[in-house]
C-alpha cells in the first residue's frame, strides 16, 4: 500500500478529485489524502457536480491546509499548481501533474479536467501496482 498526498492551492477543486478518484478506482490498495497551500471553505460546486456524475460524493468535504505532518505521512506527493508553498522532504518522491484549475469554469471544462485527472490517478495505480508487486533486485 502506498500512501499519496494530493497537494493543490486551494484544496477545492484538483486535488479532491484525485484523492477521491484514487480511493475509488484503487479499492483500498493505496491510501490518499487531499490538501491545499491556502485552503477555500468548500470544494467547488462544479467540481462536487462532475464528481456526483460518477457517484462519488464530494459535498460533504471540507478542504484542509497542507502540513508538514500530511507530508511526512505521504510516501508519493503529487503537486497541482502549489508552487513554492509546498514542503519538500528528503526520502519522499515528488510529482508534479500541470492540470487547469476547475474553478468557476463551465461543467464540460470541469469534465474534461475530471477524465484528465482519472487518467492520470489510473496510470499512477498501475505504476504503484506494479511496484508492488516487482521482485526484489
Amino acid at each position: 500500500m502506498t500512501r499519496v498526498l494530493f497537494v493543490c492551492v486551494h484544496n477545492a477543486g484538483r486535488s479532491q478529485m484525485a484523492a477521491a478518484l484514487l480511493e475509488h478506482l484503487a479499492g483500498g490498495r493505496h491510501e490518499a489524502r487531499s490538501a491545499g497551500s491556502d485552503p477555500a471553505e468548500r470544494v467547488h460546486p462544479e467540481v462536487v457536480e462532475v464528481m456526483r456524475e460518477l457517484g462519488i460524493e464530494l459535498g460533504g468535504r471540507v478542504p484542509r491546509r497542507l502540513d508538514r505532518a500530511d507530508a511526512e505521512w505521504a510516501e508519493l506527493v503529487v503537486t497541482m499548481g502549489c508552487g513554492d508553498a509546498c514542503p519538500v522532504l528528503p526520502l519522499t518522491r515528488y510529482v508534479d501533474w500541470e492540470l487547469t484549475d476547475p474553478k468557476g469554469l463551465p461543467l464540460d471544462e470541469v469534465r474534461m479536467v475530471r477524465e484528465c485527472i482519472r487518467d492520470r490517478v489510473a496510470g499512477l495505480i498501475a505504476e504503484l501496482d506494479g511496484e508492488r508487486h516487482a521482485a526484489p533486485a
